[in-house]
Formats: C-alpha cells, sequence, structure tokens
C-alpha cells in the first residue's frame, strides 16, 4: 500500500487562495482608490465650473448695480429737471397777475372806498382802505366773491369807525370806516376762458412791456407800487356819488 502525504499540496493551496485574496483585496482598494479619485476630480471639476458661472453672475450683478445707480442718478436729475421747468412755468404764468389783480381791483371796488394798502404773498392779497359805509364794503365782497374773474373767497379781516373825513379823502366831510380783507387770487391756468381775454390790453390799463416788468417783481417789493396804482385806480374809478 502507497502512502502519499497530501499536507503540504493543502497547504500549498491554502497559501495560493490567500495570496490571491490579498490580491484581489489590494487590487480592489486600488480600483476603489482610483474611483475615487476619479470623481473627486470630477467633482472638482464641476466646482469650478459652478465657481466661473458664480463669477460671471457677479460681475454681471455688479453691472446691473451700477446700471441702477446711473438709472437712479438719472432720475433724480429729471426730477430736478422737471422741477425746474415748473418752477419756470409758474413764473411764465404768474408774471401777469399783478396786472390781473390790479384790473379786478378797479372793476370791482364800489363807489365810496379808497383803497390804501395791497400788500400779495402767493395767492393771498391783503387790501386795506376805508369806505363811506359798512354796505360799502359788504358789496366790495360780493363783487369779488360773485363778479370777479381772478378773486375769490373773500374774508373781511377787520372794521372800523375811523372817525370822519376831511377834504383831501372825501368831498363832504362825514364818518369813514376803516377795513382789512383778504382775498385769494386765481393762478391763470385756473382760469379757462376769461384768462384770454383778460390778458389783452384793458383801457386805463398799464402797457404790456410795463405789466411785464411789474409782475417781474417779487411779490413782497409790489407792496408800494400796487398801493399806489390801486389808489390811483380807486380815486378815479370809485370816486363818491354826491350827495352821499
Amino acid at each position: 500500500m502507497i502512502l502519499i502525504n497530501l499536507l503540504p499540496h493543502r497547504e500549498e493551496k491554502r497559501r495560493l487562495r490567500k495570496q490571491a485574496f490579498f490580491v484581489g483585496l489590494g487590487l480592489a482598494a486600488v480600483a476603489g482608490g482610483v474611483i475615487a479619485a476619479l470623481w473627486f476630480g470630477v467633482q472638482m471639476r464641476m466646482i469650478t465650473a459652478q465657481q466661473e458661472r458664480n463669477a460671471v453672475l457677479q460681475a454681471a450683478i455688479t453691472k446691473l448695480d451700477d446700471e441702477i445707480k446711473d438709472v437712479s442718478a438719472l432720475r433724480a436729475e429729471i426730477d430736478s429737471l422737471k422741477a425746474r421747468q415748473r418752477a419756470v412755468e409758474d413764473l411764465q404764468t404768474d408774471r401777469n397777475m399783478p396786472v390781473y389783480l390790479l384790473n379786478e381791483l378797479v372793476a370791482q371796488t364800489p363807489e365810496g372806498i379808497y383803497l390804501t394798502s395791497i400788500r400779495q404773498n402767493g395767492q393771498q392779497v391783503q387790501i386795506t382802505g376805508f369806505a363811506q359805509t359798512n354796505e360799502r364794503v359788504s358789496e366790495f365782497l360780493r363783487n369779488t366773491n360773485a363778479k370777479s374773474t381772478w378773486l375769490e373767497h373773500p374774508e373781511l379781516v377787520e372794521i372800523k369807525a375811523a372817525g370822519t373825513g376831511n377834504n383831501k379823502t372825501t368831498r363832504d366831510p362825514k364818518r369813514v370806516f376803516d377795513f382789512s380783507m383778504r382775498v385769494g387770487l386765481k393762478r391763470p391756468g385756473e382760469v379757462a376762458g376769461p384768462a384770454s381775454a383778460a390778458s389783452g390790453p384793458v383801457p386805463g390799463m398799464m402797457p404790456a412791456a410795463a405789466a411785464s416788468g411789474v409782475a417781474a417783481a417779487p411779490a413782497s417789493g409790489l407792496a408800494a407800487p400796487l398801493a399806489a396804482a390801486a389808489s390811483a385806480a380807486s380815486a378815479v374809478s370809485a370816486a363818491p356819488a354826491k350827495g352821499k
């Protein structure tokens, strides 16, 4: 009987299997490392590409912000130009208002009323003077409220007896009343139809060139010229009737 020892052969197979296992394990580790490195490279490339896109977007956003600032500056400049245009238009529109004011005062002042002071502040006109009777003042208020084209919202501030007149102010010495009133002055844009008719030459009024010169003066500086002109116009057109 022949006896064969198989232990070395089994040991050899076991060693080969162990060696193959470690080789496979090493190859798997290497393959896993390569795959991980490739995936990491792909991820880094994707991150780099996204960062480049973010940089492009950020540059575009910065450019848009600059354009928005330019647009805001342009809008502010446009608003400033519009405000200047409105101011020039208001000055151009209001330059004939003193002429309209004097014309209306001459037309609406009844007999027996003498104006001593006219003071304009914007759209408000302060008028002071004296009248022969209270009824004259009431008639003056009614005229400026109902019949006037350029005057509105008359308001009597004060009226009081001022004693008796003398020969320099009235033809007959009698009691007179000092009064003070406020009246609103309409802007030319608020008067649609009558503005064109009232803007023409009015008999007894100053020429257009002189009217423009008067209208170009500030409102605060018109008190003395307006008062003198109004007093002269009132003395001509509002002389008291005889026997009153």
